[in-house]
């Protein structure tokens, strides 16, 4: 060997391949409309386990969700998961818009108790005939269609209306004897804060699939008010690699995507496999991290 040859370095530990999903919210413009179908052409490709559409609160996106799911199945071959909570409408209501869901072919759906419809912070108040509970919810879905697969949230930071870990965990343990499938995470900024929160739900028993929800901030000040209204703490070290760049779209853009990729694969380093990506109906940065974790794009035949 010659003294210039530097030695071989040592094989890599092979990860395991990525499984992933996505987050849309439904569009309120024609513009947002042509932004999001860019953005599911862009991602489609990458062939995720599912896509899920939220529901706003109290029933406001509903039927520009099922608007948005239907086109989906009628267009793509993605998986669909359609957000359904429990606010602002009857147990008759709600069952009706789970048929109307099943009957296009909808086969997941992704049960949450909602905010309160007078906003984050005030008192939650059920519909006196509704669905009270996000387990009562999962439980009346899976009675009516046991055929739709039911996923559920969970907070590794604990939910903002729990008085202590140990009851939101009860809650999580009520949703999955009721039938939920997967659970997926609130977003979170440390990882320590999600492995801590998984070894609380394994000691409970609960060993459903609990998927990390990763958010890559493109507007770092409006993600932050956002995420930290439900419960999220922002650390500080975060908040200083987005000092000074609020005029500066593209280096913010960058930052971004550095901070998610490498909370990503730390994630994916310790043995996690799955991922949901709140992409906030942009591809760009969630192609860039997919890609980092070894996802390719692939044909219509392979994806099939």
């Amino acid at each position: 060997m010659s003294e210039l040859t530097p030695p071989a370095p040592e094989a890599a530990r092979a990860l395991p391949a990525a499984k992933i999903s996505f987050e849309f919210f439904p569009p309120k413009t024609e513009e947002m409309d042509k932004n999001l179908w860019e953005t599911i052409k862009r991602l489609a490709p990458l062939a995720p386990n599912f896509v899920s559409v939220t529901y706003g609160a109290g029933g406001s996106t509903r039927e520009r969700t099922h608007a948005t799911i239907a086109r989906i199945l009628s267009e793509t071959a993605l998986r669909p998961a359609a957000h359904l909570t429990c606010v602002g409408a009857s147990r008759g209501e709600i069952d009706e818009i789970v048929d109307r869901y099943h009957d296009v072919g909808v086969r997941h759906i992704v049960a949450l108790r909602g905010d309160p419809a007078t906003g984050i912070g005030t008192p939650f108040v059920a519909h006196p005939d509704g669905y009270k509970t996000s387990p009562e919810l999962v439980e009346g879905i899976r009675k009516r269609h046991p055929d739709i697969e039911v996923s559920v949230s969970a907070y590794p930071e604990k939910h903002p209306e729990a008085c202590d870990f140990d009851a939101d965990i009860d809650t999580l343990k009520a949703k999955v004897d009721a039938g939920a499938a997967r659970a997926i995470t609130q977003v979170f900024f440390d990882n320590d804060l999600y492995f801590r929160y998984l070894d609380r739900v394994r000691a409970r028993g609960i060993d459903i699939p609990v998927v990390p929800g990763i958010m890559p901030m493109h507007n770092f000040k409006q993600a932050r008010n956002f995420v930290t209204r439900a419960g999220t703490s922002v650390p500080d070290w975060l908040a200083q690699k987005f000092d000074g760049l609020d005029d500066d779209v593209e280096t913010r853009k960058l930052v971004a995507a550095t901070v998610a990729a490498g909370q990503v694969q730390k994630l994916a380093k310790h043995g996690v496999d799955t991922f949901h990506f709140y992409t906030m109906n942009r591809a760009d940065l969630v192609f860039a991290i997919s890609h980092l974790l070894g996802i390719r794009p692939k044909t219509a035949r392979e994806a099939a």
